[in-house]
């Protein structure tokens, strides 16, 4: 492979790769699974009712109901982004209006996604009591605590 098309898979591969990871540490985690932040770890060793296990697990369902009705929209778009920025990356001006639309098209998509994540989060979240809450708090200090000495001993 010429140096130039290393460098041109570099620059489209890099970006992409980083989105997964930034995916991977706020809440998503690839074929729609559960995220670090809201999956069934935030609610371990919390005693549900059985009123309260039908509505999260009746909340589960609709949400994975929801991503599956978008998931052929949202990979064709997704797919569309990734042609659109290598067109741009591999032209012969450096067109930056467009990479900033470009750019920002994509991350406002990004945004949306989180934000339909964190909806979700919090109206199984809701269905718990304030006692509950609490424990939910402790675990996501529990969870961050790990996660921080799982990146120092990575990085440090």
């Amino acid at each position: 492979m010429k140096f130039s098309k290393r460098i041109a898979a570099t620059v489209i591969a890099l970006p992409l790769m980083m989105g997964s990871m930034s995916a991977m540490a706020f809440g998503g985690k690839h074929h729609g699974g559960e995220g670090m932040m809201g999956g069934k770890h935030l609610l371990r060793g919390i005693d549900l009712t059985d009123a309260q296990e039908e509505k999260i697990d009746a909340l589960r369902e609709q949400n994975r109901d929801a991503k599956k009705a978008n998931k052929a929209k949202n990979k064709e778009a997704m797919m569309a982004d990734r042609q659109a920025m290598q067109t741009l990356l591999l032209a012969d001006n450096f067109d930056e209006a467009a990479i900033r639309d470009l750019a920002t098209k994509m991350s406002d998509q990004q945004v949306e996604r989180r934000i339909s994540r964190m909806k979700a989060q919090h109206e199984m979240l809701n269905v718990l009591t304030p006692e509950q809450k609490v424990q939910v708090e402790e675990n996501m200090a529990k969870m961050a605590e790990r996660m921080q000495e799982r990146m120092n001993k990575h990085h440090g």
